[in-house]
């Protein structure tokens, strides 16, 4: 058995306990789990819009092609008759 396989019957097995665990907690504290799974559900949603609002808020616009001079600019090859 070479590592990649033995990394993944690991997160096979983690991953069935994880099943099992997270089932067993379910059926004895059902509501508390249930509001946590949802509140991690949604704050994970949110977390990851407010990333991309940051990066959109912080990154620079890119320059105006007038500002690029000519010879950088990209060239379409002109189509023959």
């Amino acid at each position: 058995m070479n590592k990649d396989q033995g990394i993944g019957a690991m997160m096979l097995v983690a991953s069935v306990a994880g099943i099992l665990v997270y089932a067993w907690l379910l059926f004895t504290y059902a509501i508390l789990v249930l509001q946590i799974t949802a509140f991690v559900a949604v704050a994970l949603v949110l977390v990851i819009a407010a990333w991309i609002g940051w990066t959109m808020a912080t990154t620079p616009p890119p320059a105006p092609l007038e500002d690029i001079p000519v010879e950088e600019r990209a060239t379409k090859p002109e189509a023959s008759p």
